[in-house]
Order: C-alpha cells, then structure tokens, then sequence
C-alpha cells in the first residue's frame, strides 16, 4: 500500500474531492482526520469510510477561526501520535464579480481559499519536518484567470497556487517537506450538481455538455482527482515540488476557441 501507517490530514473532506481523498488515502493504508463544518456528515462520512478499522478521525472546525490550525493539529496527534501530510482542500466556491463582490464576501473567499491554508501550513510544520511530510492543495484551473462571474474564487486560488510554488521550492530546501498542487478542472461532485440546478439548469444537465466544456461527453468525478493526489502525496513522487498538476480535458491557455 502506497500510503501504509501514514497519517493525513484531509480538510473539506465529508463531501466531494475531499472526501474522494479521504476514501483513497484509507485505501493505501493511511490514517486520516477527516475535517468539515456539519457533524452529521463527519459522522456518515467517518461510517462509509471507516468499516470499523478505527482508521479514521473526524473534526468539526470553521477553519477561519484563529485557533483552527491547533485544533485539527492537536485532534490528529490525539488520535494517531503524528502528522505525515496535509491535504488543503476545503474552499468556499460562489459566485462573484467585481460590482457584487463587498468587502465581507472578498474577505470570506480569501480566509478559507488561502489564508486558512496558510496559517494551517504554517502550525503544521515543526511536525512535516519530523516526518518528512508533505502537502497537497487542492486549487483550480480558475487560478489563472477565472470565469467573469467567478472573480474572489478565482483570485483566492491564484494566491494558493503561488504559494505552493513558493513553498515547493522554501519548505522543500529548507524543511525537507514537499509541497504540490492539483488544479482541478470541472468535477462532478454532489455539490455541483445541485449548485447548477439551483442556477437553473435541468436535473440531468451532466448527461448534455456541450464539447467546448467535456470534449469527452462527460466532465471529471472526484475519485479522478483523488488518484492524483495518492501519487503527491505517497513516497512514488519522490523529490518533486512545488509542482502544479491541471487536470483538465483541454490545454485552458492557449486553446483556440474559435475551433470548439
């Protein structure tokens, strides 16, 4: 197993990519803290995932509380003695632009896309160090530039992906800890799917892409970018850091639209 006796930390992980993450992790032998904001779902999350190996952790933590960090730090070595890896990928995803976007929205994007991630790195690496650990963001293809009605989105994750290339290079010289990243494309997790239909579009929309967005006929499921993360976050990736995957159906810079 790629990822035998190590321990993760897995924030957002009681839906979507996070817990896709979580249910791998399990699956290549880790421990993992699963982290959310709704304790009914930790728990469902904790049953499906578990199967009663007492594998698993949960916490219920708003990571935009100035204790965030030291509360998921010390639940995981309360419950497993040691931290091997992080993987940031809890985020507040919405709408925005720059007319409807105040100050408490543009600050809300920020705290949870990168501030959180941050400060969270931050507390956790006097224990990265002691394991020769590493982290993994998860960020988006929108960190490049963004959809228009997707603007505090996109700009908190272009400041997470600048950082993982900072830190790739800082923490991995300086710390041994190696820090990656995964750009996601569009997923078709069970939060997305009632977000569009809640923006109007019909209940089996994922079933009528157009080819300019699913070249494919079909978008990407989390188990797809789960698997990616195992690679970064197992000792198969070796010394790369401060790598940005993009996992997406088509080249996004560059791509002639004209011909779609």
């Amino acid at each position: 197993m790629r990822l035998n006796h190590k321990t993760i930390i897995v924030t957002g992980s009681t839906t979507g990519i996070g817990k896709a993450i979580a249910r791998y992790c399990l699956k290549e032998g880790a421990q993992v803290l699963i982290h959310g904001l709704e304790a009914d779902l930790a728990e469902q999350t904790q049953q499906e995932l578990d199967l009663g190996k007492n594998r698993t952790a949960t916490l219920i933590q708003d990571l935009a509380d100035s204790d965030a960090a030291k509360k998921i730090i010390q639940a995981t070595l309360d419950a497993f003695g040691k931290i091997d890896a992080l993987v940031n990928n809890a985020a507040i995803v919405g709408t925005g632009n720059i007319q409807d976007t105040d100050e408490e929205k543009f600050d809300r994007y920020m705290s949870i896309n990168a501030r959180a991630p941050f400060f969270l790195i931050k507390a956790l690496l006097p224990h990265l160090e002691k394991t020769k650990g590493n982290i993994v963001n998860i960020g988006s293809v929108n960190a490049y530039c963004g959809e228009p009605e997707l603007l505090p989105y996109s700009m908190a994750k272009g400041a997470l992906q600048t950082m993982t290339r900072n830190l790739g290079d800082t923490l991995h010289r300086e710390n041994g800890v190696r820090v990656n990243q995964i750009n996601p494309g569009w997923i078709l997790t069970e939060n997305e799917k009632q977000r569009k239909q809640d923006q109007g579009m019909d209940e089996n929309w994922p079933a009528d892409l157009p080819a300019i967005f699913a070249p494919s006929k079909r978008i990407f499921d989390a188990d797809e970018i789960a698997s990616a993360a195992v690679y970064f976050l197992s000792d198969e990736a070796g010394p790369v850091s401060g790598s940005v995957l993009d996992i997406e159906q088509y080249p996004l810079i560059g791509r002639n639209l004209a011909k779609c």
